[in-house]
């Protein structure tokens, strides 16, 4: 079962999915961020299911944090991010969040996706 927030990494400098890539999903509290799950990018660059199944989405802000740095090295390419963390807002928890990364050796971009 895919869970509300989802993600898919995009090597466009070799213009396929990114493999292997770990990510953690935390949510902001009080005590400052607190992981809720984690995963790795499957071959077609996705990761389904960070969530626990019975998890209750809540609004609030969440932190997507992608361990980019060994996949670029193990690319043969040069690498300027080791982490890449991006911080997102949910007010609707009903709704699916997918966040994806498109990812170069020097720099990246992000958006909401459906």
């Amino acid at each position: 079962m895919r869970s509300l927030i989802t993600t898919h990494v995009l090597d466009i400098a070799a213009g396929h999915p990114a493999t292997g890539i770990d990510v953690v999903l935390e949510a902001r509290t009080d005590r400052g961020f607190e992981k809720l799950g984690a995963g790795t990018t499957d071959d077609d660059g996705r990761i389904a299911s960070l969530l626990p199944q019975q998890h209750e989405l809540r609004p609030g802000t969440y932190r997507l944090t992608f361990d980019v740095g060994p996949y670029l090295r193990a690319s043969g390419g040069s690498c300027f991010y080791d982490r890449i963390p991006i911080e997102f807002r949910i007010d609707a928890p009903s709704e699916h969040y997918h966040v994806p990364l498109l990812l170069s050796p020097h720099g990246y971009s992000t958006y909401r996706g459906s």
